[in-house]
């Protein structure tokens, strides 16, 4: 029997590490390719190795762009809409979860609604509020749509429901009012659902492709993922250089999950099992 055992757990890791060889191998050939040269990347039969690790395509993607700008254009969406989203999202899903108000419940079935269509269909209306604001080729339009998140609020909800409602009638006994019993006893009881919708809202804001490309059209203005985008050519693309900018942006979201990793996979655990 233990060398059955043994036998299974042998093919289940074998096929686990299958699985990360193909998850992970894009990822090291995009590293790879971009200390390559261009007639190295093209070459068939391909090789995986570089001849010679050079570095001009990251030198060259600084150059080709403004990449200072554009990481700043980044960072700038990504942090507003993590920090306003997060906050009223967190407002919202207390709300929903401790507040008894009329048409509660239909009122967060039409925000869970929003979730069952596909955001395509948002972005002409969206358009045309940016555009109708003045707000086009801005900052501000870059993220006005992303403050808000029913998928933050529905997963936040459900952390809050876990609680213990004596929490509160505690809280309430002792003189605090709702932003209080909000801000400094259930905020911090719901940190690991905090932080895993910390990491979701900034990848997604950080890797948002679609909505910048549309808004914004100058190069100043625009988002790494537009901006790299415009090194497509239409006979040869440098894909050297297109690696070395995806590496660039890819650096961040890693290192942020690395630092929170032990808090996202709690998070995510948390929501699934708990509400």
């Amino acid at each position: 029997m233990k060398n059955k055992a043994n036998v299974r757990h042998f093919f289940v890791h074998l096929i686990l590490l299958a699985g990360v060889g193909i998850m992970v191998f894009p990822f090291i050939w995009m590293v790879l390719t971009s200390f390559k040269s261009v007639g190295e990347a093209m070459q068939i039969p391909p090789t995986i190795f570089p001849k010679q690790f050079l570095t001009d395509a990251y030198a060259q993607i600084v150059s080709a762009l403004p990449f200072a700008r554009v990481y700043l254009n980044t960072i700038i969406s990504t942090v507003v809409t993590t920090v306003v989203q997060v906050s009223f999202c967190s407002m919202a899903a207390y709300g929903f979860a401790r507040i008894d108000f009329p048409f509660k419940n239909i009122i967060f079935v039409i925000i869970l609604s929003v979730l069952m269509v596909p955001g395509q269909i948002f972005l002409i209306p969206q358009y045309l509020i940016i555009q109708k604001m003045g707000l086009l080729d801005t900052i501000p339009a870059l993220f006005i749509p992303n403050l808000f998140s029913a998928f933050g609020t529905f997963l936040l909800r459900q952390f809050f429901m876990s609680l213990p409602k004596e929490l509160e009638e505690a809280a309430l006994l002792d003189g605090c009012n709702r932003f209080q019993i909000f801000g400094k006893i259930m905020l911090p009881l719901i940190k690991p659902g905090i932080v895993s919708l910390v990491i979701f809202t900034a990848k997604f804001a950080w890797n948002d492709f679609m909505w910048p490309l549309i808004v914004n059209t100058s190069p100043k203005m625009m988002t790494l993922g537009p901006a790299l985008s415009t090194l497509q050519g239409q006979y040869t693309t440098k894909y050297p250089m297109q690696m070395a900018g995806a590496v660039m942006a890819v650096i961040p979201i890693i290192v942020l999950f690395f630092i929170f990793q032990k808090q996202f996979i709690e998070g995510v655990a948390q929501s699934g099992i708990k509400g």
